[in-house]
């Protein structure tokens, strides 16, 4: 199968995420209000609003947070936020692409580039690592909807074009313009997604070791708890041994 499991890396993450919980809904509030901001306030005409409302749902935001930053757009509110990529490398060779949504693109680059230089990588320039990921429609479900066959038919008769199925979890993939269409389908068959969103896909993985997958998440962390930027994609691969040897450490 085609596509990449970071089931385990958010699973690293996670502690650090629940604390962080007021700035992780101020990040899902900004892209809301973004994307209201681009074109109609109403989730159901506006694909990419639908995609960040899943998106609050799937991270347990409350509706009244929700209903706040889509009125914000509606207040002219939030219209001077920027969507701007930065490239990058991590330990091990590893290619990284940062997203991020800001007021002020001094502030950002300089952060983001800090964060690179302190923590075992260093920022490339515009286009030194996009030609190796392809921008898919990505979701994911918890192991709960189903099992392989079930989910995987699922994703067949929604339109999905790939589905990577493991003990954490369902991920899928779709192509671009396609995200919104097959995301509705497999809502009415599976229920509400745990995440709906555009993501880089990388053709070709990188393996890292121990130390290198130490530094990585240290790097991700690092760029994932900078209050721009909304995420971050790699072309890593870390195999589940390592993974509970730092989930253990």
């Amino acid at each position: 199968m085609a596509g990449h499991s970071k089931f385990a890396n958010i699973k690293h993450r996670k502690g650090a995420q629940d604390k962080k919980r007021s700035a992780m809904f101020s990040k899902l509030s900004r892209e809301i209000t973004v994307a209201a901001k681009s074109g109609m306030p109403d989730p159901d005409m506006n694909p990419r609003l639908r995609l960040a409302v899943n998106n609050a749902k799937g991270q347990s935001m409350p509706k009244d947070n929700i209903q706040r930053a889509i009125d914000k757009a509606s207040a002219s509110e939030g219209d001077d936020y920027k969507e701007v990529r930065y490239e990058g490398f991590g330990p091990g060779g590893v290619s990284l692409i940062v997203e991020a949504l800001t007021d002020n693109t001094n502030r950002t680059v300089t952060n983001v580039r800090t964060i690179f230089s302190r923590n075992g990588g260093n920022m490339g320039e515009s286009g030194s690592v996009a030609h190796g990921f392809e921008r898919v429609g990505y979701i994911a479900y918890p192991a709960s909807a189903g099992d392989e066959d079930t989910v995987m038919e699922a994703v067949m008769e929604a339109g999905g074009d790939d589905i990577q199925s493991s003990e954490d979890g369902h991920e899928i993939w779709t192509a671009m313009e396609d995200l919104h269409e097959v995301a509705g389908a497999l809502e009415k068959s599976l229920g509400e997604a745990e995440s709906v969103k555009l993501a880089w896909k990388p053709s070709v993985e990188v393996e890292v070791d121990a130390a290198q997958a130490e530094t990585l998440l240290g790097l991700i962390d690092a760029l994932e708890d900078d209050d721009d930027v909304q995420a971050v994609h790699g072309n890593y691969s870390v195999s589940d041994e390592i993974m509970e040897q730092l989930n253990a450490g």
